[in-house]
């Protein structure tokens, strides 16, 4: 499997648990950006952010151009 295929597999993963995680339990904007350690969404945020950014940087080294 190639990195945009695992980048965008685990995107969607997280997409899947964050979205059944709020539909149970609701998510505010603390909670979301800035949960304690220990949280199910501790982290969350920014791993997703980090793959978004690659992905994109991936879509721009195949057409050549650059952010």
């Amino acid at each position: 499997m190639s990195k945009r295929a695992e980048t965008i597999k685990r995107l969607l993963e997280m997409q899947k648990k964050f979205m059944a995680y709020e539909k149970a339990h609701g998510v505010g904007m603390g909670e979301y950006f800035n949960p304690p350690k220990g949280h199910e969404l501790y982290g969350y945020a920014d791993e997703y952010q980090a793959l978004a950014k690659d992905l994109v940087d991936m879509a721009h080294a195949d057409v050549g151009s650059k952010r």
